[in-house]
């Protein structure tokens, strides 16, 4: 896949696209792809629609943007014994 750069963007723009990308539940990043592939009328061929995967995660996350879970402890680390020579 292909990047882009845009120099200067004005501050107000990337922050209008940030929250409006936030109010999707996406990234600025996806949220700028996909302007920029409706605007150029081309079919990406994705059969995922990221605006509803986002809304989806919101969905299943909450507002907090993910889950606790309770992480195992820690064991001793495994020996180096097939290092010895």
């Amino acid at each position: 896949m292909a990047s882009i750069t845009i120099r200067n963007l004005p501050d107000q723009l990337k922050e209008s696209l940030r929250v409006q990308a936030a109010k999707k539940g996406i990234s600025l990043e996806a949220y700028v792809r996909l302007i920029l592939e409706e605007a150029s009328g081309l079919d990406s061929g994705k059969k995922v629609n990221i605006v509803e995967l986002g809304r989806a995660g919101s969905r299943l996350f909450g507002s907090q943007g993910g889950v606790d879970l309770e992480l195992p402890k820690r064991g001793s680390p495994r020996g180096l014994s097939h290092l010895d020579t």
